[in-house]
């Protein structure tokens, strides 16, 4: 029996992209069909008029639909949001059996144990993802099946963000007369999409430089040990251009990918970079080197505040495998170079890997997201789910 196709979907600050993927023999996936429509009425990932988003997401379906030479009556969406975060939640039961032996039955009841977080009323869980059991005083047991011990224990990891926004994300799509077949974190995504197994077991942390966030999710010891997102993206560089230099938004987006830089260019010094004339802009001069310390300063801080997030989590102590960077921002000039020095890690730019197909999509960054939406629909579709990963999406989309 043929596998229906996955129309992932991620409705993002600066774009909205609905992709078609389709499944082929050995597990690889084949993107066939492809729809973006700049963003409006959305600011940092969050819906602030439904409206306007509504009719992007409309637009970008229509057209995924007409390259992809599908119908498309359900999509799975990629959420981002500054709000999404994430804890470790330990959850302990006695095992049940007189010998001692570990079951099934006790995994599936410390799992539900460990999800049960008590969260703020105002906040529903994203997902939650299995880390390491633990039996009695032995950590980092992975397949606890068929050992013996007194009290079996689980770490998991859940993502949760604010229910409002994660539903308003939800409420725009059900407003075009689609059905929302399921939800992901777009760093998870992102990850899904880039990362090598080898990666993974050596450690690693994905960015995803988005316009109005900032996605980011670590492997260390070969599990997702943190995940979380800023409501800070190139967007906000462009700001800082604007207000900086005292020009309009739309030059300083066009400074920021032209001429930009997120180090300090010692070859920069004394020159300049004209700013064209636009309607009720004169037209001026800026400095190159101040434009690069503009950028710099707000590339930093965001780099910095994703490493003291994963300093107080004592993961940075557990990855050798680097950074990687996805999402439009990666495609910043010095950016690479930065992360390599605040991190004081290898770092390089992540590219879809195990697909075909549009060659814009399978090559570009800023497409990671989306394209690991589209895989893990075909991974995490129900009735195909692992016990390492979860997610509570019926609550959010209002079924169950």
């Amino acid at each position: 029996m043929a596998v229906p196709p996955i129309v992932a979907l991620e409705i993002g600050t600066s774009k909205v992209v609905a992709l078609v993927g389709e499944m082929r023999e050995g597990g690889h996936v084949m993107i066939t069909g492809m729809g973006r429509h700049p963003s409006t009425g959305i600011r940092k990932g969050e819906i602030t008029d439904l409206e306007n988003a509504a009719v992007c997401v409309r637009t970008a379906l229509a057209e995924a639909e007409e390259t992809g030479k599908v119908s498309i009556r359900q999509v799975h969406l990629a959420i981002s949001g500054g709000h999404i975060q994430s804890l470790v939640n330990r959850g302990t039961v006695p095992v049940q059996s007189k010998d001692g032996e570990i079951t099934q039955e006790d995994i599936d009841q410390v799992m539900e144990v460990a999800r049960a977080v008590n969260l703020p009323p105002d906040r529903d869980i994203l997902h939650t993802i299995c880390q390491h059991f633990c039996i009695d005083d032995q950590e980092m047991v992975i397949q606890p099946e068929g050992m013996e011990g007194a009290k079996l224990s689980l770490d998991m990891l859940v993502l949760h963000g604010v229910r409002n926004r994660l539903r308003n994300t939800v409420r725009v799509v059900r407003s075009v007369q689609m059905q929302v077949e399921d939800v992901a974190f777009s760093g998870l995504c992102s990850a899904l999409a880039v990362l090598t197994p080898e990666q993974k077991a050596g450690g690693v942390i994905v960015i995803d430089l988005g316009g109005g966030t900032t996605d980011y999710l670590a492997y260390a010891d070969n599990v997702v040990a943190a995940a979380g997102a800023l409501g800070v993206g190139g967007d906000h560089v462009a700001n800082d251009i604007a207000l900086a230099f005292n020009i309009p938004l739309s030059q300083a987006e066009i400074l920021k990918r032209e001429s930009g830089n997120a180090i300090i260019d010692s070859t920069s010094t004394g020159q300049k970079i004209s700013v064209p004339a636009d309607v009720g802009f004169p037209g001026r001069s800026i400095s190159l080197r101040a434009l690069h310390t503009v950028m710099s300063a707000r590339v930093d801080e965001i780099l910095r505040t994703i490493k003291r997030r994963l300093m107080n989590e004592e993961i940075l102590n557990h990855i050798s495998a680097g950074v990687v960077l996805t999402g439009g921002g990666a495609h910043t000039k010095g950016v690479v170079a930065l992360t390599e020095k605040i991190f004081g890690l290898p770092c390089m730019v992540g590219r879809p890997r195990g697909i075909s197909g549009l060659v814009t999509t399978t090559e570009a960054p800023e497409y990671a997201a989306c394209i690991g939406m589209v895989q893990y629909g075909f991974k995490y579709s129900a009735g195909h789910r692992t016990s390492g990963l979860g997610t509570l999406f019926k609550k959010l989309i209002g079924r169950g």
